[in-house]
């Protein structure tokens, strides 16, 4: 690029290039990667909550009767209603935090 240019000298060529164009800054915040990692990892929670899930159900059917069987369907259930809240909470806490990241982010440019 220096060749191309044809500035005489490479102090000059460098400054041109330094001052002359505009940069983004890429700021990288540690926090924001654990969060991102933890996120992840909870998505992996809830797979497997959803495997074991319904070897339960299977279970249940199988092994003990239908009044035994509904009553833990019951509780699993009331768990499960737990967890979609819960799941609503961090989305809706993941978009706060997206938000929050863009409107800083924005600062930087």
């Amino acid at each position: 690029m220096y060749e191309q240019s044809g500035i005489q000298s490479l102090s000059a060529f460098i400054k041109t290039q330094l001052f002359g164009k505009t940069f983004k800054v890429h700021y990288i915040d540690d926090n924001t990667r654990i969060f991102i990692d933890k996120h992840s990892s909870l998505h992996a929670h809830y797979r497997t909550i959803s495997v074991e899930y319904s070897n339960l159900i299977h279970l249940l059917r199988q092994n003990f009767t239908e009044k035994k069987a509904m009553s833990a369907l019951y509780k699993l259930k009331k768990i499960t209603i737990y967890l979609v809240k819960l799941n609503r909470e961090i989305v809706s806490l993941s978009q706060s935090f997206d938000e929050l990241w863009r409107n800083k982010s924005e600062l930087f440019e």
